[in-house]
């Protein structure tokens, strides 16, 4: 491992549920872990819950999760459940939040003996938190234009993340429009890829990786997505595409996080829900072609998506909407933009599908392991923190 490695250093991480499948987040944090001490605060929301039975389980939920206290998820890695306000947006209750977790966190840092920390902050919402932890740093690293997911308080994230953006020494985003934006109010901004886990994914090469019992019967080709079915994949095309090609099985592991419509009473779609991160070398193994057929909105223009590298390492090919991050990609990615340019694009890469093509595919993906993004973001802070001394 490169010595421009980030050590010796408390990070204070505002991130989503340690829990779920790993993110970019968890990646990142679980690289630093090795030579810093993390404290991982899961996710606080940032919709209001309704009445509705989910929301309930939910709150239920972090209400049991809250009463285990801090624990030690991996060697220097300490997830943290703290309880506040679910109103975000309403100003009195975040100023109460935010003297409460202040508090809480200095507290749990003097117990962690995490002196000066880095606040490291992927969530605008803990602009209120700077300069209240006796933090040594404050990065931001932004991984989505969070003011356009769907249902949450769009201007009170936007001036949450306006003013984290102007007080953070550092500001990381993952794709190059969120950067161009950001430096607009923090000339100290940088463009840092999303990496793969290339061993991880790899392994859909190794012909002792088993095929999931769920997708041993398909009929093939297969044609593969995984990942959350939220409202910003278009459905309609994947709809039009299954009843376009009826002899093509559609394999849709996810998540879902929208209604699907009719798409699951389609003989030759299978919703076959979450799997677990272990698991998804498996469903690679048996896709012959990944897809991600986003939308194209102010959200997804601003997504660089991780399964873009996750499907290559596993020597996948790729047929994708042409998103500005995954055009990048061009030469190793089909790109469409209709029904006719998937159809074209997936029978185009079902002709790619040599054991040649597929160690191509891998081979590309080798220099953007998470370490070398790690070291990459390292250096940079290593570089913030002398100009500052």
């Amino acid at each position: 491992m490169n010595t421009s490695m980030l050590e010796g250093a408390s990070i204070i991480c505002f991130a989503d549920d340690w829990e779920g499948n790993p993110t970019s987040k968890t990646h990142i944090m679980r690289i630093l872990a090795r030579k810093n001490r993390v404290l991982w605060i899961n996710s606080i929301g940032w919709r209001r819950p309704t009445a509705s039975g989910r929301d309930v389980r939910r709150v239920l939920f972090k209400l049991r999760r809250a009463l285990q206290g801090c624990v030690e998820a991996e060697p220097n890695l300490f997830v943290a459940n703290p309880l506040v306000l679910p109103l975000p947006g309403v100003q009195a209750a975040e100023r109460l939040n935010a003297s409460v977790l202040a508090r809480w966190l200095r507290r749990m840092c003097r117990r962690l003996g995490m002196a000066g920390p880095i606040l490291w902050t992927f969530k605008p919402y803990a602009n209120r938190l700077v300069g209240r932890l006796g933090e040594r740093m404050v990065i931001y690293h932004c991984v989505d234009e969070y003011a356009a997911f769907s249902g949450v308080p769009r201007e009170a994230l936007l001036r949450m993340e306006q003013d984290l953006v102007r007080h953070a020494q550092i500001v990381f985003t993952s794709a190059e429009q969120l950067c161009a934006e950001r430096r607009a109010l923090n000339p100290n901004t940088h463009f840092i890829r999303h990496g793969v886990d290339v061993a991880h994914f790899s392994q859909a090469l190794d012909p002792s990786t088993p095929v999931p019992d769920d997708m041993r019967a398909l009929p093939r080709p297969v044609i593969g997505f995984f990942g959350l079915l939220a409202d910003w994949v278009d459905f309609d095309i994947v709809r039009a595409l299954a009843l376009a090609r009826p002899g093509w099985s559609f394999a849709l592991v996810g998540k879902a996080d929208t209604d699907l419509g009719s798409l699951g009473t389609l003989p030759n779609v299978h919703l076959l829900g979450q799997k677990p991160y272990g698991a998804l070398p498996g469903y690679c193994r048996a896709f012959d072609v990944g897809i991600i057929p986003f939308r194209v909105n102010t959200l997804t223009v601003r997504a660089n998506p991780l399964k873009l590298r996750e499907y290559l390492a596993a020597g996948l090919p790729v047929v994708s909407t042409p998103l500005p991050e995954v055009a990048r990609y061009n030469g190793l990615v089909g790109l469409a933009d209709s029904v006719e340019g998937f159809l074209a694009a997936i029978e185009a890469a079902l002709g790619q599908r040599s054991e040649a093509m597929a160690r191509r595919r891998v081979e590309a993906m080798q220099d953007e392991s998470w370490a070398a993004r790690v070291e990459e973001i390292s250096a940079l802070i290593g570089g913030t923190r002398g100009a500052a001394a």
